[in-house]
């Protein structure tokens, strides 16, 4: 409506219009711009007898090689069938080989991490591990231990209440990994313990934070882990809609939550439209996080309802959004973990498509 045509409404009229726009002004400030992009048709090249299950984890090395964590395997049992396969891939996805073939930590694939040095971190949920591979493939560090059958009481990990304390160097369903400027490994740790534990470069642990709770500095699964070039942490605070930050001896910094509306024709990816407004499901509860090399960074998130992905800036805003929920390319099926190589270009693992897709963004206009 033109400025001429509300002169000319009555005065009642015209006072119920500008109400509605003052209302409406700040909705429409939170819609975030689209970000427009492409997702590459068929980029993994796998060999006629190797198949892809749920994709977990997705890493790029110095070279672009793409590292996939999937829950691919079917061998075992554990408590069920092992799911855990490590495969690398070369920069125009083709397949190059497996890595840990029926390695001993392998139970129930989580995420892939690779460090400055080209080193892979797998950290694996079902066996309670974190792996440290060097580029050619070989372990050099493991962290944590899972339970055996001759264990005493080894049976799946119980969420009692009260939790039970954590024990210095051993993990309850370890979710991820990341590192500080110093060399410093942090590990979300995770489903059951609620906290994030510091070890130095060589291995030795050194302390962690955090517990159960929705507090500052309490956690409801962490789920992903990553530091910026001012060596702050970032943790996903799956359960609790929110990233926390804090430094590297766990001091809380800050802590946002990504608050962007939900499209009416929003879909979820499987079972029935949430309704919570908290708790894993609930809309901008952040299942993967991402920050960008520098000098530059921004932050990628993505959670499973609507199943978008939201770039923002390091203080938390929310600068575009891409994508939503669906199994066609550039729709997403749960996306558990994102690489991002450069601000625009990403590569996503999604649980329930069992897939990688590698997304190229459109430039900001």
């Amino acid at each position: 409506m033109m400025r001429s045509e509300v002169a000319r409404l009555n005065p009642m009229k015209r006072f119920h219009f500008i109400l509605l726009f003052l209302v409406a002004a700040p909705i429409l400030a939170q819609q975030p711009p689209e970000i427009r992009f492409q997702s590459v048709p068929n980029f993994l090249k796998l060999p006629p007898d190797l198949y892809l299950g749920e994709a977990t984890g997705v890493a790029v090395n110095s070279k672009g090689h793409i590292l996939v964590f999937s829950r691919g395997n079917t061998t075992g049992p554990v408590y069920s069938a092992v799911a855990a396969q490590l495969l690398e891939f070369a920069p125009d996805g083709k397949f190059l080989h497996e890595i840990g073939h029926n390695l001993y930590a392998w139970s129930f694939a989580h995420t892939v991490k690779i460090d400055k040095d080209d080193n892979i971190w797998a950290a694996d949920k079902g066996s309670d591990m974190v792996i440290k591979f060097n580029p050619e493939g070989r372990v050099v560090l493991v962290f944590g231990r899972k339970q055996e059958a001759s264990d005493e009481g080894t049976e799946p990990l119980k969420h009692v209440k009260p939790p039970l304390p954590p024990i210095d160097g051993l993990f309850r369903q370890v979710t991820d990994v990341a590192w500080d400027s110093a060399g410093n490994t942090f590990i979300s740790d995770g489903y059951v313990n609620s906290r994030i534990a510091k070890v130095d470069k060589d291995g030795n642990w050194l302390k962690s934070w955090g517990e159960p709770g929705d507090q500052p500095g309490q956690f409801s699964t962490p789920h992903s882990i990553a530091v910026d070039a001012q060596n702050h942490i970032y943790v996903a605070d799956r359960g609790n809609r929110r990233i926390q930050v804090f430094d590297t001896e766990g001091k809380f910094l800050r802590q946002f939550t990504i608050d962007v509306p939900i499209p009416p024709d929003a879909r979820p990816a499987i079972g029935n439209k949430p309704t919570a407004t908290t708790g894993t499901m609930s809309r901008g509860a952040p299942w993967a996080i991402c920050i960008t090399p520098g000098p530059n960074q921004v932050l990628y998130a993505s959670d499973a309802f609507p199943g978008r992905i939201y770039k923002l800036s390091l203080d938390g805003k929310v600068l575009g959004v891409l994508g939503k929920s669906g199994k066609q390319l550039g729709q997403f099926g749960w996306i558990h973990e994102i690489a991002c190589p450069s601000a625009d270009e990403l590569y996503v693992a999604e649980l329930l498509n069992w897939r990688v897709q590698k997304l190229i963004l459109e430039p900001a206009h």
